[in-house]
């Protein structure tokens, strides 16, 4: 039985897991790398870490005594969306790669808007609005800024896509991380040459594009030598971490949506045709299944938000489970479950690092609201929480506002682990919610798209129905009665901030 390998390159670590054609986890290895903010709003991250931690990886993997390097049958690759690596005419890295949440493109999303005749006009183009974490902004961000660097650049790569190039040699990129960049026509799936003209972009900065499972180069023998496998190993297209993510939550059908909780929150749901928010508060990518698309709604800080609270507010609880050996979380979770459902008035807005869905606005930051004597550790922590499946919920009532059936709600990350998350998001949305078998996320759908993709099976679709099932089943409890008093509050809330958070973020700047 052969073996497939998913390599996800992630903002906090490069992961790697091999699985048998059954599904079968072998094993599975991590290596972690910085990030760096020079600036207020800057995130940045030197891809040849994302390398050296994909080679750690697999060699760690493939030294796993269940794993041979001779039954090795293909390559899958995911990532973090919207990062850009520069690459000059020796292929070498420019400057450090621009990442998903940087957000020090807000005139350059202006200037696309001003080149294509405004927000719905490029809607109607591309499916989305110009947001600041996505790559078109960051190339203008580069022309604009560092016009020396532009004018050695020749060739422009997301995150997976610069591991594609050291792993095969070859510039290619698939279909889901390609609609991130906002320069895909995602009807068509394939580069908007309308828009490029618009923004005076060359497209042959921009490598060919696959779809997921289509194969898109193979094991180079420079490449082989250093992962220890063998030469000629097919590598698919692979997937934008969240359609990957979808893929291994086996979101391929109508009315499946999977809520993710990581560092930031996902909504995710399939959809057989191409269906657009004529707002643009939700993202229409084409999906990681061939000839399908999705709708996302992305929330910037929801698990994030909870791992800022146990950073900076919460030592005393992480002293205190290192003495006991377990989680942090765990106790911070045992505090906020003495809370009741609503915390007393006392709300939090998610917004560390602004907000995507459905506010797209960067200068957004977050807050308690409601504070009194009455409040707690336990009624902070539970707030943080509330706060951030609010914020998914925010994406939810949007999905469902296009039409889009909502029968299924798999959960995953963070926020899936913890029966109490998993009965509060539960109570917020208003309806069950599942939990599967597989829970390795975005490696785990790249390599059932390298299984599809070399022949394992006829396509993504039956990939997911051989190896993926329920384990779990939570249905709302009494404390939903809460969440529909105190949700539309939450949503009041960023509206009577939303004028003060730019005024803020002048008066940081010295504006």
């Amino acid at each position: 039985m052969g073996i497939y390998l998913g390599i996800d390159i992630g903002t906090s670590g490069t992961k790697t897991l091999a699985i048998r054609e059954d599904g079968s986890i072998l094993a599975a290895a991590t290596a972690e790398y910085p990030l760096a903010s020079p600036h207020p709003g800057w995130s940045e991250q030197n891809p040849e870490d994302w390398w050296q931690a994909t080679i750690k990886t697999v060699r760690k993997v493939m030294a796993d005594g269940q794993c041979d390097k001779s039954d090795v049958r293909g390559i899958g690759l995911s990532g973090q969306m919207h990062g850009s690596v520069f690459l000059d005419k020796q292929q070498q890295v420019i400057r450090p790669a621009l990442l998903w949440n940087d957000q020090r493109t807000a005139a350059e999303c202006d200037e696309i808007e001003r080149r294509t005749g405004g927000r719905k006009r490029l809607i109607s183009m591309v499916a989305n609005p110009a947001l600041t974490g996505f790559t078109a902004p960051k190339i203008l961000w580069l022309r604009n800024h560092e016009p020396r660097h532009y004018d050695r650049l020749t060739q422009v790569l997301l995150p997976k896509d610069f591991v594609r190039h050291r792993l095969t040699g070859e510039f290619a990129t698939e279909v889901s991380d390609a609609s991130g960049t906002l320069l895909l026509d995602v009807k068509r799936r394939q580069w908007s040459q309308a828009l490029l003209n618009k923004l005076e972009i060359d497209p042959a900065v921009l490598p060919k594009v696959y779809e997921s499972e289509e194969v898109s180069g193979q094991l180079s023998q420079t490449a082989a030598k250093l992962l220890k496998l063998p030469v000629g190993i097919p590598v698919v297209g692979g997937g934008g971490d969240q359609a990957a993510g979808a893929v291994g939550n086996g979101i391929v059908r109508r009315g499946l949506i999977s809520a993710t909780m990581g560092t930031s929150g996902v909504v995710f749901a399939h959809s057989d045709e191409m269906q657009v928010d004529p707002d643009g508060r939700v993202h229409t990518f084409c999906h990681a299944v061939r000839g399908k698309w999705h709708v996302m709604g992305v929330v910037l800080s929801a698990g994030g938000s909870l791992q800022w609270y146990r950073n900076q507010l919460a030592q005393e609880e992480v002293r205190v489970a290192q003495r006991q050996k377990i989680d942090p979380y765990e106790l911070i979770t045992r505090q906020a479950a003495e809370v009741p459902a609503g915390c007393e008035g006392l709300y939090f807005l998610p917004y560390l690092t602004g907000e995507r869905t459905p506010h797209a606005d960067p200068y957004a930051r977050a807050a308690w609201i409601g504070l009194s004597l009455r409040h707690g550790r336990g009624h902070l922590a539970r707030a943080v929480m509330e706060g951030a499946t609010y914020a998914m919920r925010d994406c939810l009532e949007i999905i469902k506002g296009m039409d889009i059936p909502v029968r299924e709600i798999r959960l995953s990350g963070g926020g899936a682990r913890s029966s109490f998350w998993r009965q509060m998001q539960a109570d917020v949305y208003g309806q069950k919610v599942v939990t599967i078998n597989a829970e390795e996320g975005p490696a785990y759908g790249v390599a059932l798209l390298a299984a599809a993709g070399t022949g394992a099976f006829k396509n993504v679709e039956e990939a997911c129905q051989q190896t993926i099932s329920i384990v779990s089943n939570t249905s709302p409890s009494a404390e939903r009665k809460v969440y529909q008093k105190t949700y539309p509050l939450y949503g009041k809330l960023y509206s009577s901030l939303k004028a003060d958070y730019r005024t803020i973020a002048e008066l940081v700047a010295g504006k």
